[in-house]
């Protein structure tokens, strides 16, 4: 074995318990791998390279069985993994969040084709119309501007939908949280409670997009199973957090994941081979949560130093999740995206003009120390 084998096999085996592994990784002498920390991402932002090591690890690993047309092996493995996580009976993986939302709402709408949103939520904004040209699902949007709406909210369009000349009803309530659109703020978990109840007793079906769930846990003390239970249905994506190439969990109870593969085929949703977008992601589900929280440990010391250094002032955001804004003194913003990135630390870009801009915490930010963050961005 020749020594860059050695190495990027030992790189390999440590990479298998997920963020504290990829730190060390870089240690190895890995050729730069596996050490930047990025402001931008909901994951580690794998580049191609990074990938394929990991990649190649999981496939290396004793029992890993391919699919077969999105079916089996790897891909049932890891479905039976976050319906557990989750505190379903069974889930399905689905190539796009998009076509996980699509599904859902269509399958539990049945015979009422009308459907409560939030404005902002990606459902309505996100998808080019797809519930109304693809599944006749009339759309109906509440609070604009806002990441949560209340029970009073639901009622009047309710009401509104009861009262017209055309008999109608809404059939399914759809809730994303956190809200993307609104710099990934939660949805009040009380509010969630009362409107889920009350949809229970209308007849009216339930489904959360949770793409970023497995945050709320950190910020909300509420588990993902507490969130999921007052929902039939839940979506989480497999790449935000998970740092697979693509894909989506729609979990649920089993009667309705059972033959939802045939719909999936339907919409062109089958991938002949959909393992190499998730072999790798159940070893970064394991963790995700503590990890999560240390990464919030590590950007309340990054926060801490900057404001200290008086060139910097922060913001959190109400009932926020992931993100938190900056203000920086004497700096624009491409500059000091430059300064950083010589340093490892990837800023999002920004036009000169935003003197506040929104940062994203995530786990690449255990790559490196809170001092060596603050000081990529303090460095002249």
């Amino acid at each position: 074995m020749d020594r860059r084998h050695f190495l990027a096999t030992g790189a390999l085996a440590m990479a298998s318990t997920a963020l504290p592994a990829s730190a060390a990784l870089a240690a190895t002498g890995q050729e730069g791998l596996f050490q930047d920390v990025n402001f931008y991402s909901d994951g580690l932002a794998l580049n191609p390279r990074e990938y394929a090591v990991l990649l190649d690890q999981a496939t290396r690993r004793a029992g890993f069985i391919p699919d077969n047309y999105s079916r089996g092996g790897a891909i049932e493995a890891l479905e039976a993994k976050f319906a557990a996580r989750l505190g379903k009976e069974a889930a399905i993986f689905l190539p796009t969040g998009t076509l996980a939302n699509q599904l859902a709402v269509r399958k539990l709408a049945g015979n009422s084709p009308r459907v409560l949103v939030q404005a902002e939520s990606h459902l309505y904004n996100d998808t080019g119309d797809g519930a109304q040209a693809l599944s006749g699902l009339t759309l109906l949007p509440l609070a604009p501007g806002q990441a949560s709406f209340t029970l009073d909210d639901a009622k009047a369009w309710a009401a509104r939908t009861a009262g017209g000349r055309v008999e109608s009803r809404i059939g399914v309530l759809s809730i994303e949280s956190p809200v993307r659109r609104q710099q990934h703020r939660f949805f009040e978990f009380d509010q969630l409670v009362q409107l889920c109840n009350w949809a229970r007793e209308e007849g009216i079906r339930r489904h959360l997009d949770g793409a970023r769930l497995f945050n709320l846990p950190q910020h909300t003390g509420r588990s993902v199973k507490e969130y999921a239970a007052l929902f039939d249905t839940v979506y989480v994506s497999v790449w935000k957090h998970f740092n697979g190439a693509t894909g989506a969990m729609l979990a649920g109870d089993a009667s309705f994941i059972e033959g939802l593969y045939h719909t999936r085929r339907m919409f062109g949703g089958a991938l002949p081979a959909a393992w190499p977008s998730i072999a790798f992601v159940d070893q970064f589900l394991d963790d995700y949560e503590a990890d999560y929280a240390k990464a919030w440990q590590v950007a309340d010391r990054v926060i801490a130093i900057l404001e200290a250094s008086g060139q910097f002032t922060a913001r959190k955001l109400g009932n926020g999740t992931s993100m938190f804004l900056l203000k920086a003194g004497g700096i624009t913003s491409m500059a000091l995206s430059e300064r950083a990135a010589k340093h490892g630390v990837r800023l999002p870009g920004y036009p000169d003009d935003v003197t506040e801009f929104p940062l994203q915490v995530n786990t690449s930010l255990l790559r490196k120390t809170p001092e060596a963050v603050a000081q990529a961005l303090l460095d002249p």
